[in-house]
Protein backbone atom coordinates (compact mmCIF):
# COMPACT_ATOMS: atom_id res chain seq x y z
CA UNK A 1 0.00 0.00 0.00
CA UNK A 2 1.41 3.34 -1.06
CA UNK A 3 2.11 5.93 1.56
CA UNK A 4 -0.32 8.90 1.94
CA UNK A 5 1.40 12.27 2.01
CA UNK A 6 0.08 15.52 3.58
CA UNK A 7 1.02 19.16 3.45
CA UNK A 8 0.27 21.99 5.97
CA UNK A 9 -2.18 24.63 4.76
CA UNK A 10 -1.49 27.92 6.60
CA UNK A 11 -4.76 29.42 5.59
CA UNK A 12 -6.84 26.72 7.15
CA UNK A 13 -4.27 25.93 9.77
CA UNK A 14 -4.66 22.25 9.01
CA UNK A 15 -3.03 19.39 7.18
CA UNK A 16 -4.35 18.50 3.79
CA UNK A 17 -3.86 15.33 1.83
CA UNK A 18 -1.70 15.64 -1.24
CA UNK A 19 -3.69 14.64 -4.25
CA UNK A 20 -1.52 13.60 -7.23
CA UNK A 21 -3.07 14.16 -10.60
CA UNK A 22 -3.19 11.20 -13.00
CA UNK A 23 -1.44 13.19 -15.70
CA UNK A 24 1.39 13.99 -13.36
CA UNK A 25 1.70 10.33 -12.46
CA UNK A 26 1.86 9.38 -16.10
CA UNK A 27 4.41 12.11 -16.69
CA UNK A 28 6.63 10.84 -13.90
CA UNK A 29 6.22 7.30 -15.10
CA UNK A 30 7.16 8.28 -18.65
CA UNK A 31 10.18 10.25 -17.45
CA UNK A 32 11.25 7.29 -15.32
CA UNK A 33 10.95 4.88 -18.19
CA UNK A 34 12.73 7.27 -20.54
CA UNK A 35 15.55 7.80 -18.04
CA UNK A 36 15.82 4.06 -17.51
CA UNK A 37 15.98 3.45 -21.25
CA UNK A 38 18.62 6.13 -21.72
CA UNK A 39 20.61 4.77 -18.82
CA UNK A 40 20.31 1.26 -20.15
CA UNK A 41 21.39 2.31 -23.64
CA UNK A 42 24.32 4.26 -22.22
CA UNK A 43 25.32 1.29 -20.10
CA UNK A 44 25.16 -1.10 -23.02
CA UNK A 45 27.08 1.35 -25.24
CA UNK A 46 29.85 1.87 -22.67
CA UNK A 47 29.98 -1.84 -21.95
CA UNK A 48 30.34 -2.61 -25.66
CA UNK A 49 33.18 -0.10 -25.93
CA UNK A 50 35.17 -0.90 -22.83
CA UNK A 51 34.01 -4.28 -21.61
CA UNK A 52 34.75 -7.35 -23.75
CA UNK A 53 32.44 -10.29 -23.91
CA UNK A 54 33.86 -13.84 -23.66
CA UNK A 55 33.27 -14.29 -27.38
CA UNK A 56 35.08 -11.04 -28.18
CA UNK A 57 37.99 -12.01 -25.97
CA UNK A 58 38.22 -15.39 -27.75
CA UNK A 59 38.11 -13.72 -31.18
CA UNK A 60 40.76 -11.22 -30.10
CA UNK A 61 43.06 -14.00 -28.91
CA UNK A 62 42.45 -15.83 -32.18
CA UNK A 63 43.31 -12.70 -34.18
CA UNK A 64 46.51 -12.17 -32.17
CA UNK A 65 47.44 -15.80 -32.81
CA UNK A 66 46.84 -15.39 -36.55
CA UNK A 67 49.02 -12.26 -36.60
CA UNK A 68 51.75 -14.15 -34.77
CA UNK A 69 51.52 -17.01 -37.27
CA UNK A 70 51.84 -14.53 -40.15
CA UNK A 71 54.95 -13.05 -38.52
CA UNK A 72 56.46 -16.52 -38.11
CA UNK A 73 55.55 -17.35 -41.71
CA UNK A 74 57.31 -14.20 -42.93
CA UNK A 75 60.43 -15.14 -40.95
CA UNK A 76 60.42 -18.60 -42.51
CA UNK A 77 60.03 -17.03 -45.94
CA UNK A 78 63.02 -14.79 -45.17
CA UNK A 79 65.07 -17.92 -44.45
CA UNK A 80 63.72 -19.72 -47.53
CA UNK A 81 64.53 -16.73 -49.76
CA UNK A 82 68.09 -16.62 -48.39
CA UNK A 83 68.61 -20.34 -49.05
CA UNK A 84 67.03 -20.10 -52.50
CA UNK A 85 69.21 -17.11 -53.39
CA UNK A 86 72.29 -19.13 -52.41
CA UNK A 87 71.18 -22.09 -54.54
CA UNK A 88 70.43 -19.76 -57.47
CA UNK A 89 73.88 -18.19 -57.17
CA UNK A 90 75.60 -21.60 -57.22
CA UNK A 91 73.31 -22.69 -60.04
CA UNK A 92 74.30 -19.74 -62.25
CA UNK A 93 77.98 -19.43 -61.31
CA UNK A 94 79.04 -23.05 -60.73
CA UNK A 95 76.70 -25.69 -62.11
CA UNK A 96 75.73 -23.93 -65.33
CA UNK A 97 79.28 -22.73 -65.95
CA UNK A 98 80.62 -26.27 -65.53
CA UNK A 99 78.05 -27.76 -67.88
CA UNK A 100 78.31 -24.87 -70.34
CA UNK A 101 74.67 -23.80 -69.96
CA UNK A 102 73.39 -20.23 -70.07
CA UNK A 103 72.60 -18.70 -66.64
CA UNK A 104 68.99 -17.89 -65.76
CA UNK A 105 68.46 -14.08 -65.62
CA UNK A 106 67.31 -12.54 -62.32
CA UNK A 107 64.33 -11.06 -64.16
CA UNK A 108 63.10 -14.56 -64.89
CA UNK A 109 63.85 -15.89 -61.41
CA UNK A 110 62.23 -13.01 -59.50
CA UNK A 111 59.41 -12.03 -61.83
CA UNK A 112 56.08 -11.24 -60.20
CA UNK A 113 52.56 -11.73 -61.49
CA UNK A 114 51.01 -9.23 -63.88
CA UNK A 115 47.49 -8.83 -65.19
CA UNK A 116 44.41 -9.05 -62.97
CA UNK A 117 44.42 -8.38 -59.23
CA UNK A 118 45.03 -11.82 -57.77
CA UNK A 119 44.39 -10.64 -54.22
CA UNK A 120 41.11 -8.73 -54.57
CA UNK A 121 39.30 -11.21 -52.33
CA UNK A 122 41.77 -10.40 -49.53
CA UNK A 123 40.96 -6.69 -49.47
CA UNK A 124 38.66 -4.98 -46.95
CA UNK A 125 39.90 -6.68 -43.77
CA UNK A 126 41.65 -5.13 -40.76
CA UNK A 127 44.92 -6.91 -41.69
CA UNK A 128 44.51 -6.91 -45.46
CA UNK A 129 47.92 -5.30 -46.07
CA UNK A 130 49.70 -7.97 -44.03
CA UNK A 131 47.75 -10.80 -45.63
CA UNK A 132 48.22 -9.50 -49.20
CA UNK A 133 51.94 -8.79 -48.72
CA UNK A 134 52.50 -12.27 -47.28
CA UNK A 135 50.47 -13.90 -50.06
CA UNK A 136 52.50 -12.06 -52.72
CA UNK A 137 55.80 -13.13 -51.15
CA UNK A 138 54.59 -16.72 -50.91
CA UNK A 139 53.46 -16.79 -54.56
CA UNK A 140 56.75 -15.31 -55.79
CA UNK A 141 58.71 -17.74 -53.61
CA UNK A 142 56.75 -20.67 -55.01
CA UNK A 143 57.41 -19.44 -58.55
CA UNK A 144 61.15 -19.12 -57.83
CA UNK A 145 61.18 -22.65 -56.44
CA UNK A 146 59.51 -23.93 -59.62
CA UNK A 147 62.08 -22.08 -61.78
CA UNK A 148 64.95 -23.43 -59.68
CA UNK A 149 63.51 -26.94 -59.69
CA UNK A 150 63.31 -26.95 -63.48
CA UNK A 151 66.85 -25.59 -63.65
CA UNK A 152 68.17 -28.35 -61.39
CA UNK A 153 66.33 -30.93 -63.50
CA UNK A 154 68.14 -29.51 -66.52
CA UNK A 155 71.47 -29.58 -64.65
CA UNK A 156 70.85 -33.20 -63.61
CA UNK A 157 70.20 -34.10 -67.25
CA UNK A 158 73.32 -32.23 -68.36
CA UNK A 159 75.32 -34.00 -65.64
CA UNK A 160 74.05 -37.35 -66.83
CA UNK A 161 74.94 -36.47 -70.40
CA UNK A 162 78.32 -35.14 -69.27
CA UNK A 163 78.99 -38.36 -67.40
CA UNK A 164 78.05 -40.40 -70.47
CA UNK A 165 80.23 -38.15 -72.63
CA UNK A 166 83.22 -38.51 -70.30
CA UNK A 167 82.77 -42.29 -70.30
CA UNK A 168 82.42 -42.40 -74.08
CA UNK A 169 85.32 -40.18 -75.16
CA UNK A 170 88.45 -42.23 -75.90
CA UNK A 171 90.72 -41.48 -72.93
CA UNK A 172 93.32 -44.24 -72.56
CA UNK A 173 95.98 -45.90 -74.67
CA UNK A 174 94.85 -48.96 -76.59
CA UNK A 175 97.99 -50.82 -75.40
CA UNK A 176 99.26 -50.64 -71.82
CA UNK A 177 102.65 -49.02 -71.25
CA UNK A 178 104.15 -52.16 -69.72
CA UNK A 179 103.26 -54.10 -72.90
CA UNK A 180 104.88 -51.62 -75.29
CA UNK A 181 108.22 -52.02 -76.99
CA UNK A 182 107.98 -48.40 -78.01
CA UNK A 183 105.66 -45.76 -79.39
CA UNK A 184 106.80 -46.25 -82.96
CA UNK A 185 105.20 -43.39 -84.80
CA UNK A 186 102.86 -40.49 -84.20
CA UNK A 187 100.25 -38.46 -86.07
CA UNK A 188 101.63 -36.31 -88.89
CA UNK A 189 103.96 -36.46 -91.88
CA UNK A 190 106.00 -39.67 -91.73
CA UNK A 191 108.15 -41.82 -94.03
CA UNK A 192 106.23 -44.72 -95.61
CA UNK A 193 107.96 -48.06 -94.72
CA UNK A 194 107.35 -49.46 -98.18
CA UNK A 195 107.78 -46.52 -100.55
CA UNK A 196 110.03 -44.38 -98.29
CA UNK A 197 107.98 -41.36 -99.39
CA UNK A 198 106.83 -38.83 -96.76
CA UNK A 199 103.06 -38.87 -96.44
CA UNK A 200 100.41 -38.17 -93.86
CA UNK A 201 100.19 -40.74 -91.08
CA UNK A 202 96.66 -40.45 -89.71
CA UNK A 203 97.12 -42.26 -86.41
CA UNK A 204 99.63 -43.52 -83.85
CA UNK A 205 101.57 -46.81 -83.99
CA UNK A 206 102.05 -48.72 -80.72
CA UNK A 207 104.76 -51.34 -81.23
CA UNK A 208 104.19 -54.52 -79.17
CA UNK A 209 104.71 -58.30 -79.50
CA UNK A 210 102.16 -60.31 -81.44
CA UNK A 211 99.23 -61.28 -79.21
CA UNK A 212 99.55 -58.26 -76.87
CA UNK A 213 96.07 -57.25 -75.58
CA UNK A 214 94.35 -54.25 -77.12
CA UNK A 215 91.72 -52.40 -75.08
CA UNK A 216 88.73 -50.20 -75.93
CA UNK A 217 89.64 -46.61 -75.16
CA UNK A 218 86.07 -45.54 -74.35
CA UNK A 219 82.52 -46.85 -74.00
CA UNK A 220 80.76 -47.54 -77.28
CA UNK A 221 79.44 -50.02 -79.82
CA UNK A 222 81.57 -52.08 -82.21
CA UNK A 223 80.51 -51.02 -85.71
CA UNK A 224 83.18 -52.98 -87.60
CA UNK A 225 85.34 -56.01 -86.85
CA UNK A 226 86.58 -57.22 -90.26
CA UNK A 227 89.26 -56.99 -92.97
CA UNK A 228 87.17 -55.00 -95.42
CA UNK A 229 89.20 -51.76 -95.34
CA UNK A 230 92.24 -51.63 -97.62
CA UNK A 231 95.57 -51.57 -95.77
CA UNK A 232 94.16 -51.93 -92.23
CA UNK A 233 94.02 -55.74 -92.22
CA UNK A 234 92.00 -57.08 -89.34
CA UNK A 235 90.66 -54.01 -87.65
CA UNK A 236 87.96 -52.82 -85.23
CA UNK A 237 85.97 -49.59 -85.23
CA UNK A 238 84.07 -48.47 -82.13
CA UNK A 239 81.39 -45.77 -82.28
CA UNK A 240 81.51 -43.89 -78.96
CA UNK A 241 78.66 -41.52 -79.75
CA UNK A 242 78.90 -37.71 -79.68
CA UNK A 243 80.67 -37.91 -83.05
CA UNK A 244 83.67 -39.97 -81.80
CA UNK A 245 84.91 -43.17 -83.48
CA UNK A 246 88.12 -45.05 -82.66
CA UNK A 247 89.94 -47.46 -84.99
CA UNK A 248 92.37 -50.28 -84.10
CA UNK A 249 94.20 -51.83 -87.07
CA UNK A 250 96.56 -54.72 -88.05
CA UNK A 251 95.12 -57.05 -85.36
CA UNK A 252 96.13 -60.69 -84.96
CA UNK A 253 92.59 -61.66 -83.88
CA UNK A 254 89.37 -60.20 -82.46
CA UNK A 255 87.83 -60.54 -79.03
CA UNK A 256 84.58 -58.74 -79.97
CA UNK A 257 82.07 -58.80 -82.79
CA UNK A 258 79.97 -56.25 -84.66
CA UNK A 259 77.15 -54.51 -82.68
CA UNK A 260 78.69 -55.56 -79.36
CA UNK A 261 78.67 -52.93 -76.59
CA UNK A 262 82.02 -52.40 -74.91
CA UNK A 263 83.33 -50.46 -71.91
CA UNK A 264 86.52 -48.46 -71.60
CA UNK A 265 89.39 -50.82 -70.75
CA UNK A 266 87.62 -53.91 -72.10
CA UNK A 267 89.75 -56.37 -74.09
CA UNK A 268 88.73 -56.15 -77.76
CA UNK A 269 91.59 -57.82 -79.68
CA UNK A 270 95.27 -58.64 -79.93
CA UNK A 271 98.25 -57.01 -81.63
CA UNK A 272 99.19 -58.45 -85.01
CA UNK A 273 100.68 -57.44 -88.35
CA UNK A 274 97.86 -58.05 -90.82
CA UNK A 275 97.21 -55.81 -93.78
CA UNK A 276 99.76 -53.23 -94.89
CA UNK A 277 102.10 -53.58 -91.93
CA UNK A 278 105.87 -53.92 -91.53
CA UNK A 279 105.90 -55.35 -87.97
CA UNK A 280 103.50 -56.27 -85.14
CA UNK A 281 101.84 -53.11 -83.82
CA UNK A 282 98.49 -51.47 -83.16
CA UNK A 283 97.68 -48.62 -85.50
CA UNK A 284 95.26 -46.35 -83.63
CA UNK A 285 93.08 -43.56 -85.05
CA UNK A 286 90.36 -41.27 -83.70
CA UNK A 287 87.61 -39.67 -85.79
CA UNK A 288 85.50 -36.71 -84.69
CA UNK A 289 82.51 -36.07 -86.93
CA UNK A 290 84.14 -38.21 -89.64
CA UNK A 291 87.37 -36.19 -89.51
CA UNK A 292 90.63 -37.79 -88.32
CA UNK A 293 92.16 -36.00 -85.34
CA UNK A 294 95.40 -36.43 -83.41
CA UNK A 295 94.98 -39.17 -80.76
CA UNK A 296 97.75 -37.61 -78.63
CA UNK A 297 95.14 -35.43 -76.90
CA UNK A 298 93.10 -38.40 -75.64
CA UNK A 299 95.30 -40.19 -73.10
CA UNK A 300 94.46 -38.23 -69.96
CA UNK A 301 92.79 -41.27 -68.40
CA UNK A 302 95.83 -43.56 -68.25
CA UNK A 303 99.06 -41.53 -68.20
CA UNK A 304 100.85 -39.44 -65.62
CA UNK A 305 102.19 -36.02 -66.61
CA UNK A 306 105.69 -37.45 -67.02
CA UNK A 307 104.46 -40.37 -69.15
CA UNK A 308 102.40 -38.05 -71.31
CA UNK A 309 105.37 -35.71 -71.89
CA UNK A 310 107.50 -38.67 -72.93
CA UNK A 311 104.76 -39.93 -75.26
CA UNK A 312 104.37 -36.46 -76.73
CA UNK A 313 108.09 -36.22 -77.38
CA UNK A 314 108.21 -39.63 -79.10
CA UNK A 315 105.10 -38.93 -81.15
CA UNK A 316 106.56 -35.68 -82.49
CA UNK A 317 109.62 -37.41 -84.00
CA UNK A 318 109.41 -37.57 -87.79
CA UNK A 319 110.45 -41.21 -88.06
CA UNK A 320 109.22 -44.05 -90.20
CA UNK A 321 105.72 -45.41 -89.59
CA UNK A 322 105.01 -49.15 -89.41
CA UNK A 323 102.16 -49.08 -91.97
Amino acid sequence: MSKVKYYYDPESLSYRKIERKKRTTLKYAFMFLLGSALFGFLFVFLASQYVESPKERALKRELQNVQLQFQLLNRKMDEAETVLANVADRDNNIYRVFFEANPIPDEQRKAGFGGINRYKNLEGFDNSKLIIATSKRLDILQKQIVVQSKSLDEIAKLAEEKEKLLEAIPAIQPVKNEDLKRMASGYGMRSDPFTKVRKMHWGMDFSAPKGTPIYATGDGVVVRADEGAIGYGKHIRIDHGYGYVSLYAHLFKYNVKKNQKVKRGELIGFVGSTGRSEAPHCHYEIFKDDVRINPINFYYGSLTAEEFNELLENASLENQSLD
